[in-house]
């Protein structure tokens, strides 16, 4: 199993971070110049930048690495987030939305098992919004991730 993410503040990070201290491999492509919102990514996260790319470029190019995309979200999807959903559809690869607003921790770490079961994932991206949009979606993330990759 390996988790991927472009590394900006909030999910992706989460993602990462919950990989990583599971001793789960971990990647993905950034922004040439590994863009993030508060600034350089930080060289913890083992993500490879995507010359010349920005972030939907980016975005794009996990979603055709991956098996399959998990997308948290808040409500309604927006941003990134939905630019994420077009990519998976217009690959047909994939995805599972994830509803933070009402989905619990225990219940969506369930779902995320069955997804990656089910369409047989070796290699998960995990997508939503960064920290400046959502600022419980990394706590949530990382405890729903803790839960799948800890199985």
């Amino acid at each position: 199993m390996k988790i991927i993410s472009g590394a900006q503040t909030g999910v992706d990070r989460a993602a990462l971070d919950a990989a990583l201290e599971c001793g789960i491999q971990a990647g993905g492509w950034c922004p040439q110049g590994r863009l993030a919102e508060d600034g350089a990514i930080p060289k913890k996260y083992p993500v490879k930048e995507l010359a010349g790319a920005g972030y939907k470029e980016r975005t794009l190019k996990n979603v055709i690495d991956s098996d399959g995309t998990m997308i948290v979200y808040y409500d309604c999807l927006s941003g990134g987030t939905e630019q994420t959903l077009r990519f998976c559809l217009a690959q047909k690869k994939p995805y599972l939305l994830i509803d933070a607003e009402e989905v619990v921790i225990q219940r969506a770490a369930s779902k995320i098992l069955s997804f990656i079961e089910k369409n047989r994932i070796t290699v998960l991206n995990v997508a939503g919004p960064r920290a400046s949009g959502e600022a419980r979606a990394y706590d949530y993330t990382k405890q729903v991730l803790q839960q799948v990759l800890k199985v």
